[in-house]
């Protein structure tokens, strides 16, 4: 496992300059309209809710899951509980579920549902993309609070004394864990009622819960929250770790500290709050967990030097004023209101110390020293096999569209990068219909760490991951015979198959034309490369992109297509040709067609205006090539006629037609920047 994580980085690494440098430029042609856009919502929601009394703007972000059942419950409380805390709160939901946004609803402008970042194929969220997008929207005080979060009291008042500090900050607050909240706001909101009907105070809530509460020592329900300036929350990346699956909370902990950017201190002394305990995942998502740890093992200093917890500095409150104690140097630091503190001087407040502050500052080192052992390494799960518990069958009954149809890619380690702008261009276009057959272990781990539905083809060949498979070569002829045998597989199964390359890129969905010409039709590009004439001669069906129906005929034929590929020496893009067309195209029809003769299949080559390749009319010469086809009213275009996998990635990259930054492991939306 881990020589494919270096075998990964290393690779990562070679081509990182090319590859961040050209997607600076791809950024810098996403249309301004659209990034504008995200700024007037997050403007409106801002002006409207995110200021305190203070004149702060607080923006508190969270992921919930659907909500349905005591989940929802739960999530619906938490979320209320916020909006409790202060009139100028605002919340934003980080969700594609319909029910997020009916949940959402009935707050008006001050809770906003955001689909705009990254999730997995099952709808789990990656905190980076949350952390990366709550950074476009205009707030002083970023937060993230678990979903069945409740937060009582000392929130708004800990914020406000955290931004007096005189340096860029962050704040960690763990969660009591509670079984039973036997509480809910009333109709207005605000205030707090026992199940019975009855009033009950704040403080009241905090003695019956405390009694028998359970303990949250190690960051795995928390509080995050960060003041907004340039200074980034850690060195380096924040790898694609999945929201709420474990280990992040420690990891950015611990590269806060390492990193040494940001002033990292923990109020949980200072924010009352209660994680609602809820059902266990009924799911089985123990692989997203296994995910995270083999991240955290392999990103950043984590995993060889665990930071020592307790000695994260205090925040802690005594008659009324903010005090913050750190352990490790033992010195004392007060917040005043009216006045900042310079951190990074040892000074030591005796003369306004009281003995009963002294005496509560004592206490709280016993305390802090008893019970925050805190370290992750022996739950990390970095021995379990990174692999999803899916089979083909599995997945296409997940993934395929109402019509039993399913888009299939193929991808080797070499075309990674391609493969996630081919993904990130799909699900911008909410096309949810697609599947990923990984040439090998590497592309099939990358693949789950980015939330890809993918499957391993236990009879593709072997040794090609580092090979550059492009046009013409060895590795070329032998990959390609992958994806008719993967096709016909698939029919067999029942479902109606789109086959594409990653290096087509998609400028609309074309499904609903393809799906047009019904059975025992299957509709290919053209690969035919002169303007005007036939676009069906000898060799010139590209088996790069085809529609194929599951139906008796469309299967006979492609079965000929997988024997005589297996017996060629050549890729399997001559044997659709001549098995269907006919060998010199002896089965032509027309310009445009071909019909099989053994099993009357028709072979329909698609206009080339509409699904153009990539010696089309110079289309890929163009100044701007998507403007050029969007006027031709292109579905697709595709990135071949090139030779060389650089050469096309840059071609691809320069074009503006690219949606990935491999630096961040993000797909790139509207409000994405990128600092090279």
């Amino acid at each position: 496992m881990k020589e494919s994580f270096k075998v990964e980085l290393w690779s990562i690494w070679l081509s990182g300059l090319v590859l961040i440098g050209l997607s600076l430029y791809a950024t810098q042609r996403l249309p301004l309209h659209n990034k504008d856009h995200s700024r007037i919502t997050i403007s409106n929601l801002n002006n409207n809710v995110a200021s305190d009394s203070t004149g702060l703007r607080i923006t508190i972000f969270t992921a919930p899951k659907p909500f349905k059942g005591s989940t929802g419950t739960k999530q619906s409380l938490a979320i209320q509980s916020w909006l409790a805390l202060s009139p100028n709160v605002g919340v934003v939901l980080f969700s594609k579920d319909p029910s997020v946004a009916s949940f959402s609803g009935a707050f008006g402008s001050r809770v906003l549902v955001d689909t705009n970042i990254d999730f997995t194929f099952l709808g789990t969220p990656f905190l980076h993309s949350m952390i990366a997008r709550s950074h476009s929207f205009t707030s002083d005080i970023y937060v993230i609070v678990d979903p069945e979060t409740v937060i009582l009291s000392g929130f708004i008042s800990t914020l406000n004394h955290a931004y007096e500090l005189d340096h860029d900050w962050l704040l960690v607050a763990s969660s009591q864990n509670v079984s039973h909240f036997p509480f809910h706001l009333d109709n207005s909101g605000k205030h707090w009622l026992l199940d019975n009907g009855e009033h009950v105070k704040i403080h009241e809530i905090q003695k019956m819960l405390q009694q028998n509460w359970q303990g949250n020592q190690c960051y795995t329900s928390m509080i995050i929250a960060w003041n907004n300036n340039d200074a980034p929350l850690h060195n380096g990346v924040l790898p694609p770790f999945l929201y709420n699956k474990g280990i992040h909370n420690n990891w950015l902990i611990h590269e806060a500290m390492s990193s040494e950017f940001r002033f990292v201190f923990d109020a949980t002394l200072t924010i009352t709050s209660f994680h609602l305990n809820g059902d266990q995942d009924i799911e089985n998502r123990e692989w997203e967990y296994i995910g995270n740890s083999h991240l955290g093992a392999h990103y950043g200093s984590f995993f060889f030097s665990e930071a020592n917890y307790s000695s994260i500095p205090k925040l802690f409150k005594s008659y009324k004023q903010y005090i913050i104690l750190d352990t490790d140097k033992n010195i004392v630091y007060p917040i005043g209101h009216n006045r900042k503190l310079n951190l990074w001087k040892e000074n030591i407040f005796s003369s306004w110390l009281e003995k009963n502050t002294m005496h509560c500052i004592a206490c709280l080192k016993s305390q802090i020293i008893r019970i925050l052992d805190c370290s992750l390494k022996g739950q990390m799960k970095t021995s379990e096999p990174l692999e999803i518990p899916f089979s083909l069958e599995s997945l296409l009954s997940i993934s395929a569209d109402e019509t039993k149809t399913i888009v299939l890619t193929t991808a080797g380690f070499s075309y990674k990068d391609m493969l996630m702008s081919w993904v990130c261009r799909l699900r911008k276009l909410s096309i949810k219909n697609f599947i990923v057959c990984a040439l090998d272990q590497e592309t099939y781990q990358f693949s789950i760490l980015q939330g890809i539905p993918v499957f391993k083809d236990p009879l593709a060949p072997s040794n090609i991951s580092f090979d550059d498979c492009h046009f013409g070569t060895k590795c070329f002829q032998r990959v390609t015979k992958v994806k008719s045998r993967m096709v016909l597989k698939i029919l067999k199964l029942g479902y109606n198959v789109l086959l594409s390359d990653v290096d087509t890129y998609w400028f609309k969905n074309p499904l609903p034309l393809l799906q047009s010409f019904g059975p025992a039709v299957l509709a290919a590009q053209s690969d035919e490369f002169n303007k005007k004439g036939p676009i069906n001669l000898p060799r010139r069906l590209n088996s790069g992109f085809y529609y194929a129906h599951s139906d008796g005929q469309t299967i006979a034929a492609m079965e000929k297509v997988v024997r005589h590929a297996q017996t060629s020496s050549l890729s399997e893009q001559p044997s659709f040709y001549d098995m269907l067309c006919g060998t010199g195209g002896s089965n032509r029809v027309d310009d445009n067609r071909c019909v099989e003769s053994e099993t009357n299949m028709t072979v329909y080559f698609l206009d080339r205006d509409l699904f153009p390749n990539g010696a089309y009319q110079d289309l890929w010469q163009k100044k701007n090539v998507s403007a050029a086809c969007l006027k031709k009213g292109c579905f697709i275009i595709h990135n071949n006629w090139i030779s060389g996998r650089l050469k096309k990635l840059e071609r691809q990259v320069m074009s503006g037609l690219w949606e990935y930054d491999s630096g961040t492991r993000m797909c790139l939306q509207s409000w994405h920047t990128i600092k090279p």
